[in-house]
C-alpha cells in the first residue's frame, strides 16, 4: 500500500547524520560551546525567537522541506512545552496554508500530481466514507507525508474546519516526540559542559518518558495503518458495485 516511505527515512537519516556529525566534531573543536552559543544567541531574540521560529517551521512543511530537524530543535532551544508550542503553532500555520493554495490557486495542478499516485488514489475513497476518521488516522501513521497530505486534503470537499481540527490532533503525538528529542539535546549540552549533574534516577525518568512516547506513536501508527487498510479496502468494495452502498466517486 504504502510508497512513501523515503519521506520518513530521509528525516530519520538527516537526524542521524546531524548526531553523528555532532558527535565527530567534538573530538577536534568545542562543539558544546558553539552550541550553547548559538542557542543564547536564539534565546537573545526575544519574542522575535517565538514569532520567527514557527514561520521558519511552516515555511519548510509548505515548501515540502523536512521539517523534522526544525521541530527538534524548537525542543532545544525553547524546552519542551514551549517548544511544543512553537512548533505546533507553525505546524498549523504551515497546515492552513497549504489547504488553502491545493484548494484554490494550485488545485488543478496538484491535482494532476495526485491522480498519478497509487497510495492517494486508494485514499480518496476512504476518505470520501470516513473524512475526520481518516484524517485523523493518516496523521497518525509515521510513514504518511503530513506535509503533502496538507494538499491531498484540500481537493477533498472536506471542509477547512474539520481538516484543521483533525490534522492538528494526529500531528500532536509526533510533534511532542520531536520536541523531546530536542529537549533531550539541550539536557546532554549542559551535561557535556559541566552545568548540570543529573542523578541516576533523572536518567531512568527522561530515558523512559522518552521510550514510552516513542513506543506509543509507533503503537498508534499501527493501529493508524490498520484501520486505513480496513476503510481501503470497505471503500474499494462498495466502488466496484459489489457492496450494497452507494457508488463513492474517485475525489483525486
Amino acid at each position: 500500500m504504502l510508497k512513501i516511505r523515503p519521506s520518513l527515512w530521509w528525516q530519520v537519516g538527516a537526524l542521524l547524520a546531524v548526531i553523528a556529525l555532532v558527535l565527530a566534531l567534538s573530538r577536534y573543536v568545542p562543539v558544546g560551546n558553539f552550541i550553547e552559543g548559538l542557542q543564547e544567541r536564539v534565546m537573545s531574540w526575544g519574542a522575535w525567537a517565538a514569532i520567527c521560529y514557527p514561520l521558519l517551521f511552516a515555511a519548510c512543511n509548505v515548501l515540502l522541506l523536512p521539517g523534522g530537524i526544525l521541530a527538534v530543535g524548537g525542543g532545544f532551544f525553547f524546552g519542551l512545552w514551549w517548544g511544543f508550542v512553537i512548533v505546533l503553532v507553525g505546524n498549523l500555520i504551515a497546515t492552513a496554508i497549504s489547504f488553502a493554495l491545493s484548494r484554490s490557486i494550485a488545485r488543478r495542478w496538484f491535482r494532476q500530481k495526485f491522480s498519478g499516485n497509487p497510495t492517494f488514489r486508494a485514499l480518496g475513497p476512504a476518505v470520501e466514507r470516513e473524512s475526520w476518521k481518516i484524517i485523523l488516522l493518516s496523521q497518525l501513521h509515521p510513514l504518511f507525508p503530513t506535509s503533502l497530505l496538507n494538499y491531498f486534503y484540500g481537493l477533498t470537499r472536506i471542509q477547512f474546519s474539520t481538516y484543521m481540527l483533525w490534522a492538528s490532533i494526529g500531528r500532536v503525538p509526533g510533534l511532542f516526540l520531536y520536541v523531546y528529542v530536542g529537549t533531550l539535546g539541550q539536557f546532554a549540552v549542559r551535561i557535556m559542559r559541566g552545568k548540570s549533574y543529573p542523578r541516576i534516577i533523572e536518567y531512568w525518568i527522561w530515558g523512559g518518558a522518552f521510550v514510552t512516547t516513542a513506543l506509543l506513536l509507533v503503537l498508534l501508527g499501527r493501529l493508524a495503518y490498520r484501520a486505513i487498510q480496513t476503510s481501503q479496502a470497505s471503500a474499494s468494495f462498495t466502488r466496484t458495485g459489489t457492496g450494497t452502498g452507494r457508488p463513492v466517486r474517485n475525489i483525486v
